[in-house]
C-alpha cells in the first residue's frame, strides 16, 4: 500500500520532525512552514498538506510523514533534489490523471534561494542545503559537461571543459560538475612557464596550440593556465656576465629568439654580448656553463678541433693561442693539457724538442726545415713558446761536477758510455744518462757506511740500525761516478773489462770507476779457526796488522794440544809499480793461506818433541819452526811469502790447552801441586817473618811500659803533695764561709719578706681600683637606662598627646557609669554600715567582669 517507503525514509531522517500523533488521533495540527503526507487508502494517491491548519484525518486516509518542516535556502545556499516534480511553463506543478505528482525521475534539480518549500511524494534531498562557491580573483574552477546542453549562445558536448575564472560566485548547474580548483602561477622576472597542451586548444595569445605542444610564457605577472593547459616546469633565467656563457644544445630544428636556423643537435653559445639574462626555450637544452679563459701574457694554450670563422669545427686541428687574451671556447673545443706556462730558460736550463710533422722552424736563423721525428736542443737564456707542430720531451739542466764528482753519460746514437766529471756538463738531445749495475756484495759494501780500517773488527756484526735505515731509504744513484776513499796503507784494485787491464790505486785516495771497471773483491777467512769466504772487502790492507788463529797439534807422545796464535804480518811495498802492486792480489785469500802454512810448519816441529819438552819450551819450538834458522845457526826474525810479499815478523803463543781431557787433568793437576808447594814456602817466609816482628814488638812494649811506671811514680809524689797543701787552705777557709753563709741567710729572708709584702700592697691597690671603676660603670649604666627610659615616655606621651591620655583614663569609669545607667536600677542597697561600696566594683560585677580577689580564689 505504501508507494515510497525509501523516500520517506530518507526525507524522515533530514528533516526535523513535530512529535506525531497515535493513529487514533484524527486532528494534526501543522504550524506554519510545516507540511504532511497524506495517503489517501481508496485510491492510493498521497497528497501534500502545507499548515498552518488544523488537518482532520478521514477514515480511509492515512498520515505516512509529518508533519515536518519545509526546506528554507537561506541566500547564497543552494541544495540539490533528487526525483523532483514537473513543472509546466507557469511553473505549476503537473498532476497525472489519478491525481498524484508527476516527477522526474533520476533526475536532479538544484533548487537556489526561493520561498519554503515542501517535499513531494518521492521527492528527496540529495545534497543538503550548501553555501555557493566564491570563487577569488587569479583563481578558476575547471569545469566538465556531463550531458549535452546550451549555456545562451554556448552549447556544451558531454566531456567539454572550461574555466570559470574569478572574481565571482559560481552557481552550479545538474549538467557540470567542478572537477579541480586552479590558481595562477605568479611569474617573476627572469622567470617563465613551461606550458604543453593536453588537447588541440587555443591559448591566451589566440594560438592554436597541438596536443603535446609546448610553450613558453615568459610575460611578467599572474598567469591562469588554461582547461587543456598543463604547467610542465618553471624556467629560471641564467645570468650572463663577461666571465660566464650558456652552450646551448637544438633539440630539433627551428629558428631561436635571435632569428637564427639552427638545426637539431647543433650547439652555440650565448654570450653576454647576445643578451643579458637568457631563458631556454622549449627546444633548446642547456649543456653547461662555460667559463672564460683568460691567458696572461707569461701562458699560451692549444686549442683543440677548433671551430673556424664560418662556426665551422675542424676535426683534427690544432690552435695555437698566446696570452693576453680572453675568450670562450666554443662547442667541441677543447685545451690540450689545460693552460700552460710558456718556457722560460736560465743560462744552466735546456729543451729537448721533438717534430711531430714537417715545418719551418724559424726560431733559428737561418730558417730550418723540420721532419717528423727530428729532436733538437735549445739553450737558454731565452723564452720559448712551443708552436703546434712541436712536442717538448723534457728540460735539461745544468749538472754542476766537482773534481771528484761524476756521471756516466751514454751517446744514444753509438752506444758509447763515458764519465763526465770536474765541469758543469748538460746532457744534450742524443745524450742520457747510464745506470751503471755493480754487483750485489759491492753494493752491500759500498753502502754499509763501515771504513775498511777504522771497522775491520765489525765484520762479524750486524750493520747499525742507523746504517739500516741509511742504506734502505738514500739508494745510490746509479747514474752518478762510483767512488771508494781508499784509506792510508791500503790498496784497491780495480779491473778495466773493455781494456782487459787491471789498475791497483794506493791510499789515501779516491778510486772513481770508469763505465766498464769493476772493483776487484776480496774474501778472506776469518774466526778462531780460520774459516774461508768470512771477510769481504773491496781494500787490502798493507799493515802492520796481525791475525789469530787456533791450531791443533800432536807431540811425540801422542797428546793433542790447541795452540791459540796471534801472527803480526804486512806487505813490502818499497816498489809501487803496478807489477809489483799487482803481486799483492795474486793471492785471493792470503789470509788463510799463510795461517795455513804456519800450522803445517807448527805441526811438523811439535811432531817430534815429547810433551815435557813442549811444555818447558813451547814458545821457542814454535818461533823456530816459523822463522827457522839461517846459515849461521841464528834464528830469523821473519817469514815471507814471495807471491804476495807478505812478510810474518814474530808469533804470539797466548794459550796451550791439552785437547785430551785426561791429560788436561793431569796438566791442571800437576800446575796445582806446584802452586801450592810455592803457596806453602811462601805461608813459611810469611809466618817467620811475623814472628820474628812479634819478639821486636814485644822488647819494645816491655820497655815501654817500664818507663811509663817510673813517671807514673813522679805523678803520684806530686799529687800527694798538693793534697796535703789543699787540706791546710780547706780547715781555715771553713769558719770563714759559716759566719758569711748565716749573713747571707738572714739577708735572703728579708729580701723574701719585702718583696711578699710589696706584692700583696700592690695586689690590694688593683682590686681596690678594679671594684672602683666597675661601680663607676654600673652607675653610669643605670643613669643611661634611666635616661632612656625618660626619654622613652616623654615620646610616648608627646605622640599621644594630652588629651588623649585623658580619655584613656576617663574610658573606664565612664564605661561602667553607662553600664549602670543603662540597666535602670532603681532599688537600694542594704549594708552593714561599716563596709564602704564601691559602685564601680558592684558596676564591673554586674558586667561580669571578675574582681583580682576573685581570680586569686578561683
Amino acid at each position: 500500500m505504501e508507494q515510497f517507503p525509501l523516500s520517506y525514509a530518507k526525507m524522515a531522517g533530514t528533516k526535523q520532525d513535530l512529535k506525531c500523533q497515535s493513529d487514533d488521533d484524527s486532528i494534526y495540527h501543522i504550524p506554519p512552514y510545516y507540511y504532511l503526507h497524506v495517503l489517501d487508502q481508496t485510491t492510493n494517491v498521497t497528497r501534500v498538506e502545507v499548515g498552518p491548519q488544523n488537518y482532520i484525518r478521514k477514515n480511509n486516509e492515512r498520515i505516512i510523514f509529518g508533519p515536518g518542516r519545509m526546506v528554507i535556502v537561506p541566500p547564497r545556499h543552494y541544495c540539490v533534489i533528487q526525483n523532483p516534480v514537473v513543472h509546466d511553463v507557469d511553473n505549476s506543478i503537473q498532476y497525472d490523471a489519478a491525481g498524484q505528482v508527476k516527477l522526474q525521475h533520476a533526475d536532479l534539480e538544484i533548487r537556489l534561494e526561493q520561498e519554503p518549500f515542501p517535499l513531494y511524494p518521492g521527492e528527496s534531498l540529495h545534497v543538503d542545503i550548501t553555501l555557493l562557491k566564491v570563487v577569488p580573483s587569479n583563481t578558476a574552477l575547471r569545469l566538465r559537461a556531463l550531458r549535452d546542453f546550451e549555456d545562451g549562445d554556448d552549447k556544451k558536448v558531454a566531456g567539454d571543459e572550461w574555466l570559470f575564472e574569478g572574481p565571482g560566485t559560481y552557481i552550479p548547474r545538474k549538467e557540470v560538475e567542478v572537477v579541480e580548483t586552479v590558481k595562477a602561477f605568479v611569474i617573476k622576472p627572469n622567470q617563465a612557464l613551461k606550458l604543453r597542451a593536453r588537447i588541440e586548444t587555443r591559448d591566451r595569445d589566440g594560438k592554436i596550440r597541438v596536443c603535446g605542444e609546448e610553450w613558453l610564457v615568459r610575460k611578467t605577472g599572474a598567469y591562469l593556465p588554461g582547461a587543456y593547459e598543463e604547467i610542465v616546469d618553471i624556467v629560471n633565467a641564467y645570468v650572463l656576465t663577461e666571465k660566464e656563457a650558456v652552450q646551448v644544445r637544438a633539440t630539433c630544428t627551428f629558428c631561436d629568439d635571435l632569428g637564427v636556423r639552427r638545426k637539431n643537435g647543433e650547439e652555440w653559445l650565448i654570450k653576454m654580448v647576445d643578451t643579458e639574462t637568457y631563458i631556454p626555450g622549449v627546444y633548446e637544452q642547456v649543456v653547461g656553463v662555460v667559463p672564460i679563459t683568460t691567458l696572461s701574457k707569461r701562458q699560451y694554450c692549444i686549442i683543440l678541433d677548433p671551430v673556424s670563422e664560418d662556426g665551422k669545427p675542424q676535426l683534427g686541428r690544432k690552435k695555437l693561442v698566446k696570452g693576453e687574451i680572453s675568450f670562450f671556447l666554443m662547442p667541441g673545443e677543447r685545451l690540450e693539457n689545460g693552460i700552460q706556462d710558456i718556457y722560460v730558460l736560465g743560462e744552466n736550463e735546456g729543451l729537448i724538442l721533438r717534430a711531430k710533422e714537417s715545418f719551418t722552424d724559424d726560431t733559428v736563423l737561418p730558417a730550418v726545415k723540420r721532419k717528423p721525428g727530428d729532436k733538437w736542443m735549445i739553450r737558454g737564456p731565452v723564452e720559448y713558446i712551443p708552436p703546434v707542430e712541436v712536442e717538448v720531451v723534457t728540460k735539461r739542466y745544468t749538472i754542476p761536477l766537482d773534481e771528484n764528482e761524476g756521471i756516466y753519460v751514454r751517446d744514444i746514437k753509438t752506444g758509447r758510455v763515458r764519465l763526465v766529471c770536474g765541469e758543469a756538463y748538460m746532457l744534450n738531445q742524443d745524450e742520457e744518462l747510464w745506470n751503471k749495475e755493480l754487483p750485489t756484495v759491492v753494493e752491500e759494501l759500498l753502502s754499509g757506511y763501515r771504513d775498511p780500517l777504522a771497522d775491520r773488527g765489525d765484520w762479524n756484526k750486524q750493520a747499525s740500525a742507523a746504517a739500516i735505515t741509511r742504506s734502505a731509504t738514500e739508494a745510490r744513484d746509479k747514474t752518478k761516478v762510483v767512488t771508494l776513499r781508499v784509506p792510508h796503507n791500503a790498496a784497491v784494485q780495480v779491473y778495466d773489462y773493455k781494456e782487459k787491464k787491471a789498475r791497483v790505486i794506493f791510499g789515501p785516495d779516491l778510486v772513481m770507476l770508469g763505465p766498464d771497471e769493476q772493483f776487484t773483491q776480496l774474501s778472506l777467512s776469518g774466526g778462531k779457526p780460520k774459516r774461508p769466504n768470512v771477510i769481504c772487502s773491496l781494500c787490502l790492507l798493507l799493515g802492520p796488522d796481525f791475525c789469530t788463529d787456533i791450531v791443533f797439534v800432536e807431540t811425540a807422545d801422542h797428546a793433542r794440544l790447541q795452540l791459540q796464535l796471534a801472527y803480526n804480518w804486512h806487505f813490502e811495498t818499497f816498489n809501487k809499480s803496478q807489477e809489483t802492486a799487482a803481486s799483492l792480489f795474486s793471492v785471493p785469500d792470503f789470509v788463510g793461506d799463510l795461517c795455513k802454512a804456519i800450522a803445517s810448519r807448527i805441526r811438523g816441529t811439535v811432531a817430534s818433541v815429547t810433551f815435557d819438552d813442549f811444555h818447558k819450551n813451547s814458545a821457542k819450538i814454535i818461533r823456530t819452526a816459523v822463522f827457522g834458522y839461517d846459515e849461521n845457526l841464528k834464528m830469523r826474525n821473519q817469514f815471507g811469502f814471495p807471491q804476495n810479499n807478505l812478510m810474518i815478523t814474530s808469533v804470539d803463543i797466548q794459550s796451550v790447552e791439552p785437547v785430551d781431557q785426561r791429560t788436561r787433568d793431569s796438566l791442571q793437576k800437576s800446575v796445582q801441586l806446584a802452586i801450592e808447594i810455592t803457596t806453602q814456602s811462601l805461608e813459611a817466609t810469611a809466618r817467620h817473618e811475623a814472628e820474628r816482628r812479634e819478639q821486636e814488638a814485644k822488647g819494645r812494649l816491655e820497655r815501654q811500659k817500664i818507663m811509663d811506671e817510673v813517671e807514673a811514680e813522679h805523678a803520684r809524689k806530686e799529687l800527694l803533695e798538693l793534697q796535703a797543701s789543699s787540706m791546710v787552705v780547706e780547715s781555715c777557709g771553713q769558719g770563714k764561709s759559716g759566719v758569711e753563709k748565716a749573713k747571707l741567710k738572714a739577708e735572703a729572708l728579708r729580701i723574701e719578706a719585702e718583696t711578699e709584702l710589696e706584692r700583696l700592697t700592690r695586689a690590694r691597690q688593683a682590686e681596690i681600683q678594679y671594684l672602683q671603676e666597675q661601680n663607676n660603670l654600673e652607675v653610669k649604666k643605670a643613669e643611661k637606662l634611666a635616661d632612656i627610659d625618660i626619654q622613652k615616655f616623654k615620646n610616648v606621651v608627646g605622640s599621644l598627646g594630652q588629651e588623649t591620655i585623658r580619655s584613656i583614663a576617663q574610658a573606664g569609669p565612664e564605661l561602667e557609669v553607662k553600664l549602670l545607667q543603662g540597666l535602670g536600677i532603681q532599688s537600694a542597697l542594704i549594708t552593714d554600715g561599716v563596709t564602704p561600696l564601691n559602685l564601680f566594683s558592684t558596676a564591673k560585677g554586674l558586667i561580669g567582669v571578675k574582681s583580682p580577689q576573685h581570680k586569686e580564689e578561683e
